[in-house]
């Protein structure tokens, strides 16, 4: 335990001296946090004997995403996601099941062994996209802030969006659903998980941004502890809409949104220390991962494996997305820079574990192990390619992608 504590602490340790001379290449984070977890766990030096429990690293990766969510929310600005609100909308509302059905599509042709609900919970958990993966496009000044929001709205709402889908195919994967009308639960899932994940979001934080208001006021709030704040509504959100029966996610991101909106004066200073917190946490969760989570389908590696993840990354990703926003009037450098940024990552993780929890003893998940390694192959991929591509195209946006094909500042 002290070795495994020590080997985090000194790459922590190590990162934090690092992290702003790393932003400005085209090494993203989490290439490194993988890459150093791959290097010292199992598959390299077998130095990290991090030994965690499923339940143990879907919660840590459900919070990460959760901070993260609530994080990227507060900073979304409102007045330009109003003027471009289609961007998000079209990609939500058309691209994301299109996304899904692509993926079904291209996984029966590729995986004819297994069966249509796992093609289905595979096309599903590979659906939402992971904004933090290339965030230089979320974040810088060079890519026009309608397509940033855009990508950043649709990256805090589909992972939520996709979990009530996940849930209905899990719950049909089941022998003692076979009598279950789909629709049916596929809607009241749905309703269930986005509505009380937006209750609890916009109403929970509307009485702590009224709280905040008042103890900000009146001095209460002491330096030492104004780091914990946004990190403790965030984490409050998302645990108090999953213990509901809602979506966490749903509930982070629009909790953000709204923190955003009602605490916007306050809310530079507490999302600096939140962001602290939410990084250390993703550096831990992309450790794990390497060190950990890759290892364990290797053995399910092939061909068919690999084409589609790069699929997943490429023509299930891109075409739903050329589909969905004809006829805004964007150019096609601009649908082809909105596609490609689809990263996949901590919500992929997490349906993943989500699903190897449920497939113990299920004849209906037998390949949990096909769908495990597709699932790492395309996150690991998706960082490579994503993580190393954010940077250099960030630097020509301005040049493409301009007011002039209908992104309005």
């Amino acid at each position: 335990m002290y070795q495994d504590l020590a080997l985090l602490g000194l790459f922590i340790f190590a990162f934090s001296l690092i992290a702003g001379g790393l932003a400005r290449t085209i090494i993203s984070g989490p290439i490194l946090f993988t890459a150093f977890g791959l290097a010292v766990g199992p598959l390299g030096l077998d130095l990290l004997h991090f030994h965690a429990q499923w339940n143990d690293l879907q919660l840590l990766a459900e919070l990460t995403l959760a901070l993260v969510l609530f994080g990227d929310a507060s900073s979304t600005n409102l007045g330009v996601l109003r003027s471009n609100l289609g961007i998000p909308q079209r990609l939500l509302l058309i691209g994301l099941p299109l996304t899904i059905v692509v993926g079904i599509a291209v996984g029966a042709g590729l995986f004819p062994q297994l069966g249509f609900l796992e093609i289905a919970l595979l096309a599903t958990m590979l659906a939402p996209t992971d904004a933090a993966l290339g965030k230089a496009v979320v974040t810088d000044q060079r890519v026009p802030s309608g397509i940033r929001e855009g990508l950043n709205v649709e990256s805090g709402l589909n992972d939520g969006i996709c979990v009530p889908i996940l849930l209905v195919f899990l719950t049909l994967a089941t022998t003692a659903t076979e009598a279950t009308d789909p629709l049916w639960l596929t809607l009241q899932l749905m309703t269930e998980e986005i509505g009380i994940g937006l209750a609890v979001g916009v109403l929970l934080t509307m009485l702590a941004g009224n709280l905040i208001w008042m103890a900000e006021e009146r001095g209460w709030v002491t330096q030492s502890w104004r780091q914990l704040t946004v990190a403790a509504l965030a984490v409050s959100c998302f645990a108090l809409a999953q213990q509901l029966g809602g979506s966490g996610f749903i509930a982070a991101f629009t909790g953000g949104l709204t923190f955003g909106w009602l605490c916007a004066p306050l809310k530079k200073p507490l999302l600096l220390a939140a962001d602290g917190t939410g990084d250390t946490m993703a550096l831990l969760t992309w450790v794990i991962f390497g060190a950990s989570v890759i290892g364990l389908g290797i053995g399910e590696m092939s061909w068919q494996v690999l084409v589609y993840a790069l699929l997943s990354l490429t023509l299930i990703r891109m075409l739903p997305v050329f589909i969905s926003l004809y006829g805004l009037g964007l150019n096609t450098q601009t649908m082809l820079f909105l596609g490609w940024f689809g990263p996949r990552g901590l919500a992929s993780i997490v349906f993943i574990v989500i699903v190897l929890n449920a497939s113990t003893d299920n004849p209906l998940l037998a390949h949990s192990g096909t769908l495990a390694m597709t699932v790492v192959t395309t996150v690991i991929l998706s960082i490579l390619a994503h993580g190393l591509s954010a940077n250099p195209l960030v630097i020509h946006a301005g040049k493409w992608l301009t007011s002039e094909h209908g992104i309005r500042d």
